[in-house]
């Protein structure tokens, strides 16, 4: 059987920032080109970049949320670009403000069909959440690395809540070892 932790796949990866100041939005909006701001359906400015393709919410408070990009280094590229546009608008932005990873959500392979009714049973009701009627996954939830696997019947996998991309690998060994334990996994 192929190593899962070789399927891992990156989907999304979400930062924030912030650039300690406040914003007038609507003027942020008139002058930066692509930018779309509705504040009767959604409280932020939503800038898009496309290479790297992201979406960057900017908040009145000065806070950024950066999201839709494939990689940590995406993310923070995504960013910068964010950063240039508003420096460009004459609004004072210091070289580096720091931009913290919150979320990286991945996906994954186990290569084999899951028995969701025996995983729920063999991995004890404590960190798992499986109720077929209402998602078709089951929800595990993993205290090292601090993550949230779903894990469906045809062996596919997403996590979500790593740090940083180590976090899916270290998720998806644990998973296969204790389903491997269990002798839940082909």
């Amino acid at each position: 059987m192929a190593d899962p932790t070789e399927s891992i796949n990156i989907e999304n990866v979400v930062a924030s920032t912030g650039i300690d100041q406040e914003l007038d939005l609507q003027t942020v909006a008139m002058d930066l080109e692509g930018a779309d701001y509705d504040p009767e359906q959604f409280p932020g400015l939503v800038y898009r970049t496309t290479d790297p393709k992201s979406a960057a919410l900017i908040f009145r408070s000065g806070k950024i949320v950066c999201t839709g990009a494939k990689s940590t280094d995406a993310v923070h590229e995504a960013l910068h670009m964010v950063f240039d546009e508003l420096r460009a608008l004459d609004i004072p932005i210091e070289d580096d403000p720091e931009i913290t990873v919150q979320n990286i959500v991945t996906s994954a392979d186990l290569g084999a069909d899951l028995n969701l009714n025996a995983i729920a049973i063999g991995l004890g009701l404590e960190n798992i959440e499986y109720e077929p009627e209402q998602f078709p996954g089951l929800v595990y939830r993993i205290d090292d690395p601090d993550v949230v696997a779903l894990l469906f019947g045809s062996g596919k996998l997403v996590i979500t809540g790593g740090k940083q991309p180590a976090d899916a690998e270290a998720a998806v060994r644990v998973i296969s070892e204790r389903l491997s334990e269990l002798g839940l996994l082909g």
